[in-house]
């Protein structure tokens, strides 16, 4: 049996929301939601790396598990890396990273995700949602991915390019990208030792390292499609919808 480690990225010192992981839905922090959901799915052991005391002793006082990194990480996907070798867990197949911004992130497309992966024995796999309202395709805060072919449940297609730039003129295979990534243990160690690409540093998108380099990466389709935190807009809408459902 496969088995996989999620590991959750955090730092309080994003450029357009300094402090977000600490902000509260709830009375909860955004980034114990998040671990929430990732123990939820129960595919394996969560951990939170984080550079930040102040968000380690929130996890753990919240009943997570996290691990202090270096500050000196350029990408998540860096510090995930980091923090993997850190913990040494043996015999690990698949590690997920999944975004500390995303607190209603389903759980069941983590466990979706997760199989995908197990059952094609694929390389880097990640997750888009359909883009319901237009607004979303000339927002310079949504990622969005383009495809190979049209997203269909349990299909597993591949990313021809993610962009953060208007697409509203481009009909076809677009969707919004969902800010978790699955990799083969043996893949990621050779991503994390590759450059940042200038095509990477210039898009802000660590997963164009990836393509840049002649990965694939596949993608599922997702359930739902949340809201990342990014902005003080985004977290009062997130922090509405929660609460409301609660």
């Amino acid at each position: 049996m496969k088995k996989t480690l999620i590991l959750i990225p955090s730092r309080m010192a994003a450029t357009r929301l300094p402090g977000k992981p600490l902000l509260k839905i709830n009375n909860l922090s955004i980034i114990s939601h998040v671990f929430k959901r990732a123990q939820e799915a129960d595919i394996g052991e969560v951990v939170v790396a984080t550079e930040d005391k102040e968000v380690l002793e929130d996890v753990l006082k919240n009943g997570g598990k996290g691990i202090l990194t270096s500050s000196n990480h350029k990408t998540g996907t860096d510090r995930i890396f980091e923090a993997y070798k850190k913990l040494d867990i043996k015999n690990i197949d698949y590690i997920i990273n999944l975004q500390g911004d995303e607190p209603n992130i389903d759980k069941n497309d983590i466990i979706n995700l997760n199989n995908l992966m197990v059952y094609n024995n694929t390389e880097i796999g990640t997750l888009a949602a359909i883009i319901k309202d237009n607004k979303m395709q000339n927002n310079k805060n949504v990622v969005k991915v383009i495809t190979e072919s049209k997203l269909e449940d349990n299909d597993f297609t591949l990313a021809l390019n993610f962009t953060r730039e208007n697409l509203s003129k481009i009909s076809e295979n677009i969707y919004h990208h969902i800010g978790i990534y699955s990799y083969k243990v043996s893949v990621l160690e050779k991503l994390v030792n590759l450059n940042q690409t200038k095509n990477e540093k210039a898009n802000r998108l660590e997963q164009l390292r990836a393509l840049d380099n002649e990965f694939k990466i596949h993608v599922a389709l997702a359930n739902s499609s949340p809201i990342g935190v990014d902005t003080r807009e985004e977290y009062l809408a997130i922090k509405k919808i929660m609460e409301y459902k609660s």
